[in-house]
Parts: C-alpha cells; structure tokens; sequence
C-alpha cells in the first residue's frame, strides 16, 4: 500500500534490451551492390550520386578540400560591442573585482560609489539608446 505524497519517490530503471538482427545474405548483397556501384563509377558508366569522391575512404573524405572552401572569420551581425558575451562576462568580472579591492581599500562606502556609477553610465547609456537616430545620417 502506497501513501499519497507531495514527493516523486524513485522508480526502479527497467531493463530493456533490443536484440540486433543480421542477415548474412542481405550483408552480402549490399557489399556486392557497392563494390559494383564503385567500379562503374571508376570506369565512368555511372555517375557519382553525392559528388564526393569515394577514392579515398569514408573518414578521409570529408576533410579534403576543407581548408580551400574556409571563407575567414565570420564579421559580426549586429555592430553593438556590449553584444558580445565576452564584453559581458568581462565587464562582470571588472566589477567584481573592483568592489573586492575598493571594500578592502575603502571600506564599504565603496558600494555607495559604485551604485553612483552604475546609475551614471545607464543613464549615458540610455540617452543615446533613446536618442532618436537623424534622418540624413
């Protein structure tokens, strides 16, 4: 008999197991299919389906011809630098740091100042957020 309870209780994981089939026959047909397939291709009677050369093995064939198509670092979409979550995470990082050395060198009425900053440069920052943009520009 189960209690009624505001906690889910763990359920015991089942064993579930999904027995593999192998075709012996079918294994063979389609190893015979693909060697067919790849000497029509080499002697020119077929054409390649994919594009990509089969010459080379299935590992190596995705790395040939890779550094030839790289098109260079992509250029950022929008032009905001605060954008970047690496600006953010430094900006963090700054501010805490500044406010461990300032609550070591100033005492706590660092806090006071920093909030007085923070205030300062939302507002800068928002005024030109706000501004509205000139037309001819």
């Amino acid at each position: 008999m189960k209690f009624p309870s505001i906690f889910r209780t763990a359920a015991p994981m089942r064993f579930d197991i999904k027995p593999r089939y192998y075709d012996p026959v079918r294994e063979e047909i389609e190893h015979r299919t693909s060697q067919i397939k790849r000497d029509l291709e080499a002697q020119g009677l077929l054409e390649k389906t994919d594009g990509s050369p089969r010459d080379i093995g299935a590992y190596g064939a995705g790395i040939r011809g890779a550094f030839a198509q790289h098109k260079g670092i992509k250029e950022r979409e929008s032009p905001n630098v605060f954008a970047s979550t690496a600006m953010i995470r430094t900006f963090i990082f700054l501010l805490l740091l500044g406010s461990i050395f300032g609550y070591v060198y100033l005492g706590p009425v660092i806090f006071e100042y920093m909030a007085y900053a923070v205030v300062l440069i939302s507002a800068v920052y928002f005024f030109f957020r706000l501004k509205p943009k000139k037309k001819y520009e």
